[in-house]
């Protein structure tokens, strides 16, 4: 079987000839270490990597996006994804300032839409926040903005620019492996401003999430209608804990505009995938099975998302994940090497699982852990496991 033919067997219910896999994503730190060069991927360091090349000017963008297009799909393939993840985190907003080598100032519209970016080398991230501090958003700012987001919604048309590196991986890569398409993702920001709408004014949410969908839905055509099949959305809502709001919330407000986005993808003969990190299960019969998504991924072990639970309560639903980054972060190579082989055991036994990292692989992540996860599954698809 070819990668992709594995993974259409795998969410078709088939049995494929070993588990697919899909590992969401990497660190620039470790993916440097395994591909032996600087690697453009990642989070926040991404966004600051593209902020400092537009600031560069010449040439220095385009090597940026040169760059990150190779590095993904090079560490993907060196890790043996089956679906491959052209994209990683963009911020394509030329800065008017540079403060200093990790700091960049954004002066558009009036002083209270300034931006700053800041980041943080040791972890990879950075933070994009108001230049003007204790300016908190009101209500009545959130109203604005969607009439604004509500007008640009008007004219907005999915197009070839956007969805660059989607397309070009598909058309290098996509007789052979299946390729991971984007723009689908619906949701509600974290901001207290609009958690406190979630239950003040539930019309102002509503109306964000309708955006939203109407954008996943023009974008699901457009990329459809060019061979992308596996449309990856959802948005982190939950801790170890459960969700950060009540079920009853989830299943009013953000189940809709989810089933609509899941009946475009049914239309369109394509898979709608939901993630967040965290306990779903206070909302897993709603998120798993009213809301029709096709797929969920980033499994979080340690809260008590079991590959096997899952798959006994939601037998159509395919899984991607398992394998938890704190433990390739933090455990030992044998505590690695049983979390990966039950993962892989689990999904051969029981179908639709792709097994992979369910979150990013973090900086710090000891090589030696993440050689032996590789290992691991190598040794496990020649029967040697």
């Amino acid at each position: 079987m070819t990668p992709r033919q594995r993974v259409e067997a795998t969410f078709a219910g088939g049995r494929p000839d070993r588990p697919a896999m899909h590992s969401v994503g990497f660190s620039s730190e470790v993916a440097s270490a395994l591909l032996g060069r600087e690697a453009y991927v990642g989070g926040g360091i991404q966004r600051w990597r593209e902020v400092g090349a537009l600031w560069a000017g010449g040439d220095a963008h385009q090597e940026f996006v040169e760059r990150s297009y190779r590095d993904a799909i090079d560490i993907g393939l060196l890790f043996g994804n089956d679906i491959i993840r052209p994209t990683f985190w963009r911020y394509n907003v030329k800065p008017t300032r540079k403060i200093d080598e990790n700091t960049y100032l954004f002066e558009y519209g009036d002083e209270a839409s300034w931006k700053v970016l800041r980041y943080d080398p040791p972890s990879e991230q950075c933070a994009i926040t108001p230049y003007l501090p204790g300016r908190e958003p009101t209500f009545e700012h959130l109203a604005a903005q969607l009439a604004a987001d509500e007008q640009a919604l008007a004219d907005y048309r999915a197009d070839e620019q956007a969805f660059d590196f989607e397309l070009r991986a598909l058309a290098e890569l996509g007789d052979e492996r299946a390729i991971r398409a984007p723009g689908v993702g619906v949701g509600v920001p974290h901001d207290q401003v609009w958690l406190e709408a979630l239950i003040l004014r539930p019309e102002l949410v509503r109306r964000h999430l309708d955006v939203q969908t109407e954008r996943a839905v023009r974008n699901l055509e457009f990329l459809a209608g060019r061979g992308l099949r596996y449309f990856f959305g959802g948005y982190d809502f939950a801790a170890q804990t459960g969700p950060m709001f009540s079920p009853e919330i989830f299943r009013e407000l953000i189940v809709p505009p989810l089933r609509k986005v899941s009946d475009a993808s049914g239309r369109l003969g394509v898979k709608h995938l939901f993630a967040s990190d965290g306990n779903l299960w206070p909302v897993a019969d709603v998120l798993f099975g009213v809301s029709g998504i096709d797929g969920y991924y980033e499994i979080d072990r340690r809260a008590g998302m079991d590959l096997a639970r899952l798959r006994e309560a939601f037998a159509e639903l395919t899984l991607i994940g398992n394998i938890s980054s704190h433990s390739l972060h933090l455990a030992s190579r044998q505590e690695v090497v049983a979390e990966v082989r039950d993962c892989l055991e689990t999904a051969r036994r029981l179908g639709r699982i792709i097994v992979g990292v369910s979150n990013y692989i973090v900086p710090g992540t000891p090589i030696e852990n993440v050689t032996a996860m590789l290992e691991t599954v190598e040794a496990f698809h020649a029967g040697r496991s």
